[in-house]
């Protein structure tokens, strides 16, 4: 638990410096998915840093999903959320008001809840099927991120993040169906694939809902997206289980843990910290959960 906490401290963080580059940077191509964004946002120094800051967050995520359920992995990766609003109160003097302050409070409860509950990983390896589901729905990232890019306004903010979230969910189930890291074994293996393309697609949807559109509603479709559709994979095909007689207070805590979440999704981005430095969007709120 200590590794997914640790993912969500540095996600959290990147957040910040990430929101804040992409929304001084021109609009690239306005598609969905904006690689001309991207390019554009990589000469910004924060958005680097922010991205190595990802880096470390990912590697103690793949720490933690070889140790815990998939359902407290994806709580705690939501529960970044409450780490970015707590640095942007304190870094950028972004005031957070008491129903705010309260959601931190509720979001570390639920993570509190679901430390004490969640028993160890599921043994199941994962069928072939599921892999190439995996695979398949990776790419259907794609496709979403560009039908959301000709939508109007907050739903196609809504749609890419949602888009973004299950990618960075396809990513979670994916590192799980990962047994053998061998070189053979990643060639043949669709869930590798999967994590790469997961992955990358997650962050191209998401520089651009970061760029323009609903802060909130982009934050909120990619919380749903990354903590449902992989608890309930971690649940259903991979064994996940909660210690005896405690799945009650884990249903309760991931339940809070994403409410908390919510409650907080204007902070998917932060405010810009340089007066010189404009946003571009229609929100003055900007980061990454």
């Amino acid at each position: 638990m200590i590794c997914a906490l640790g993912s969500a401290v540095c996600f959290g963080t990147a957040s910040v410096l990430q929101a804040v580059a992409a929304r001084a940077t021109a609009p690239g191509s306005g598609s969905g998915v904006d690689t001309v964004l991207l390019m554009r946002v990589l000469r910004q120094w924060r958005y680097l840093v922010g991205l190595a800051l990802d880096g470390l967050g990912f590697a103690l995520e793949l720490v933690a999903l070889r140790s815990l359920p998939i359902y407290a992995v994806g709580a705690a990766l939501a529960a970044s959320l409450a780490v970015t609003a707590v640095v942007a109160s304190r870094v950028l003097r972004v005031r957070l008001s008491g129903v705010e302050w309260a959601a931190v409070g509720v979001v570390c409860g639920g993570l509190a809840m679901l430390g004490l509950s969640s028993g160890a990983e599921g043994d199941e390896t994962g069928s072939l099927a599921l892999r190439l589901g995996t695979l398949c729905v990776a790419a259907g990232v794609l496709g979403l991120g560009a039908l959301a890019g000709q939508l109007p306004g907050r739903a196609r903010a809504a749609a890419l993040g949602l888009g973004a979230g299950i990618g960075f969910g396809v990513v979670e189930v994916a590192v799980r169906l990962v047994d053998d890291v061998s070189p053979a074994a990643l060639a043949t293996n669709p869930a590798a694939y999967a994590v790469l393309l997961g992955g990358g697609a997650a962050f191209l949807l998401l520089t651009s809902a970061l760029q323009r559109g609903s802060v909130t509603a982009a934050t909120a479709g990619m919380v749903i997206g990354e903590t449902l559709g992989p608890a309930l994979v971690g649940v259903v095909w991979l064994g996940d289980r909660t210690r005896p007689g405690m799945a009650p207070l884990a249903v309760a805590g991931f339940v809070l843990a994403v409410l908390g979440a919510l409650a907080l999704a204007r902070f998917g981005e932060a405010p810009a910290a340089d007066a010189g430095e404009r946003p571009t969007g229609s929100s003055s709120n900007a980061g990454r959960a």
